[in-house]
């Protein structure tokens, strides 16, 4: 028998009940987020973050033990292995790890505050605006992290906002703009991260892809606020305190980054530098590093359970006959390679929309992404761009997302008020649109 014949042979049958679990988690997840966001607030609680995704995950995968009663409890556990086992699957979770203590480590070097009172200190009174955006930019893309970006730069916007009387959303939204920016095309982005691995692919080989849609996108950005900021008053930036050499790792790491160094290099480097120059000039200890490289890989355990999770309930889903049922939805509603694509996008947007997480929504679309992918002939640094890209934009608008929900805290504004001036968000949807209607590859 040929290869081709065992694989037509072997080939799972459409199923629509094995999505059951994700449909349960969906639920669970987003039903508690609007039950607590919207109809019963809990004072000081982000109504989307009550429940615990571990929790609501959990429970989907033991609705996925009970399906399928012809297979034993050993043949799951087996499945489920296999599906946690995957290379790709390893290799993120010891990056997953390698970014939280990096992340740690700067923080605790002072290497974030440093990074942007040092590009404030550059820009003109005149084009505080357009400045921010950039700045959140560039340290987004450093740190790996919209959220880390917009909870350092958001108070300066206030102030900006206040000193050069422009309006005060429209100031916040441009750091969020910039963050998600950033938090798209970063190296070390645990979105990146999860895109990039689940796909199979080099992250350089991705941000190429990116690049092309995302670069567009900034740059408009960036003239239609430099318009705004002609036409708008000077901020008095004053002089923001900062050190040279705890500024370097972030630079060094994007830098390499960009040359296309291995990411587990990348983050190593960044932590020795860390590691270096916070002791010489931060008030970094032996004790004080190791223990914020401790608290750095804690907070990335969330997003490894997650991720380990998914994987098993994916690898089940997939035996069930779940993919081949979304298969068969997408054959029918997409009958090209572009329709491929654009059922990847929409799905990824769905999925974020639903956990208001976007590494949660690319690990939860990215097998699907992947089959999709495989069938139409869609190249996978195009399907990690798609994840990683659309997962971004809703996230950034999304109004019970955290990156608005943290924004709105520190403004004092309304996460609604705010949406109306995410200029780069909206953009970036656009120039996705147009990348997958006039793909030629």
């Amino acid at each position: 028998m040929s290869e081709q014949n065992a694989k037509a042979t072997h080939k799972k049958q459409s199923n629509p009940k094995a999505l059951i679990p994700i449909l349960v988690f969906l639920v669970l997840y987003l039903g508690s987020g609007i039950y607590f966001e919207y109809i019963h607030p809990v004072k000081g609680e982000m109504g989307f973050y009550i429940m615990s995704v571990v929790v609501a995950f959990g429970l989907a995968l033991i609705v996925a033990f009970l399906q399928n009663p012809s297979l034993s409890f050993d043949k799951k556990i087996h499945i489920c292995a296999r599906g946690i086992g995957d290379d790709n699957i390893t290799i993120m979770l010891f990056i997953f790890l390698m970014a939280g203590a990096f992340s740690g480590i700067a923080n605790q070097a002072g290497g974030v505050e440093s990074t942007a009172n040092l590009l404030l200190n550059i820009i003109p009174g005149r084009f505080a605006i357009p400045g921010l955006f950039v700045i959140a930019c560039l340290i987004s893309m450093s740190m790996g992290t919209s959220v880390g970006t917009i909870t350092v730069l958001v108070p300066i916007a206030a102030s900006v906002a206040k000193t050069a009387g422009f309006y005060l959303p429209l100031c916040v939204g441009t750091v969020v703009g910039g963050a998600m920016f950033g938090d798209n095309l970063s190296f070390i982005s645990d979105t990146t991260i999860a895109a990039t691995k689940t796909q199979g692919v080099e992250m350089k080989d991705k941000f190429r892809a990116n690049i092309r849609i995302a670069l567009p996108a900034a740059v408009l950005t960036l003239a239609i606020l430099c318009v705004i900021a002609l036409n708008g008053g000077k901020a008095e930036l004053g002089n923001y305190p900062f050190q040279f050499g705890l500024a370097l790792p972030y630079f060094a790491v994007l830098v390499m980054a960009l040359l296309g160094t291995n990411v587990f290099v990348v983050l190593g480097v960044g932590i020795l530098l860390f590691l270096i120059m916070g002791g010489l000039l931060g008030e970094l200890s032996f004790a004080t590093a190791f223990s914020s490289m401790g608290t750095g890989t804690s907070s990335m355990f969330e997003t490894m359970i997650v991720t380990i999770l998914v994987a098993s309930i994916s690898a089940l889903m997939e035996e069930y006959g779940g993919f081949e049922a979304i298969l068969e939805l997408i054959r029918k509603f997409s009958h090209s390679k572009r329709g491929a694509m654009f059922g990847i996008a929409f799905l990824t947007g769905l999925m974020d929309i639903a956990t208001a997480n976007n590494t949660v929504a690319i690990v939860v679309a990215a097998p699907i992404a992947k089959t999709v992918s495989t069938e139409y002939q869609i190249q996978p640094q195009k399907t990690a761009s798609l994840l990683d890209t659309c997962s971004c934009i809703f996230q950034g608008i999304i109004p019970y997302g955290a990156q608005l929900l943290i924004a709105a805290s520190l403004s004092g504004v309304s996460t609604v008020s705010i949406i109306p001036y995410l200029f780069y968000p909206f953009l970036l949807l656009i120039f996705v649109v147009l990348s997958i209607v006039f793909d030629r590859s």
